[in-house]
């Protein structure tokens, strides 16, 4: 299994981006799929949560910013983000969790300028 994401880039503030994460190989059991960030010197930031019946989570600080669907077709995750702000500068995660275990990607760096 091996997710990929991609989408970042450096954006000014009040700017979009939308990042994406390929799924390929087949996951079992798969209970939902995260972003996280990572920004320096700061703890990993679960960002948002989708699971497989569609119910969605968002952090306190991206709500009403940030959408996260998901593209079965495509194995694909998106990370739809609006009205970006520097203190979303961070290396974004995306992720798939089952009953057992968590898969990763490789991050991508969003970079927000004031």
């Amino acid at each position: 299994v091996q997710l990929q994401a991609s989408g970042g880039g450096l954006v000014q503030a009040g700017g979009s981006l939308r990042l994406s994460c390929t799924v390929s190989g087949s996951i079992f059991g798969l209970v939902s799929n995260r972003w996280y960030r990572q920004a320096p010197g700061k703890a990993r930031e679960l960002v948002a949560r989708i699971t497989v019946s569609n119910d969605i989570y968002y952090g306190d600080s991206v709500k009403g910013r940030f959408a996260i669907s998901r593209d079965v077709n495509k194995n694909t995750v998106y990370l739809q983000m609006n009205n970006l702000k520097p203190e979303d500068t961070a290396v974004y995660y995306c992720s798939a969790v089952t009953i057992s275990t968590e898969y990763w990607g490789q991050g991508t760096q969003v970079t927000v300028s004031s």
